[in-house]
């Protein structure tokens, strides 16, 4: 499991058949102090999240397994929407860069 925030979508008309009314969104993966750790990449959505989102993920086989109906061809899968951080005994607090809402 890793933290990303979402910070755009895709529209595809075109998807495997498993993906069909699946909501694909482009989320830029964080470390716990919510630093950038990796390269934006596509996940699906199982949550409804949306667009600034703090967003906590899974990948490879897992998050093919988030899926309904599972095990379909994903490499990461939005498995739920962060309130809330605690590290090392104390909030992590970061501004939302979209203005959306603060995590604290």
């Amino acid at each position: 499991m890793y933290l990303g925030r979402v910070v755009g979508t895709i529209v595809a008309t075109q998807k495997y058949e498993g993906l069909q009314g699946q909501k694909l969104l482009i989320v830029a993966p964080l470390d716990h102090t919510l630093a950038p750790a990796g390269e934006p990449h596509v996940a699906v959505d199982t949550v409804r999240a949306g667009h600034g989102d703090l967003v906590w993920l899974v990948g490879s086989r897992e998050a093919a397994l988030a899926c309904e109906p599972w095990f379909v061809p994903v490499d990461a899968a939005i498995v739920g929407i962060v309130d809330q951080i605690d590290a090392d005994g104390r909030p992590v607090r970061a501004p939302d860069p979209f203005g959306k809402r603060a995590v604290s």
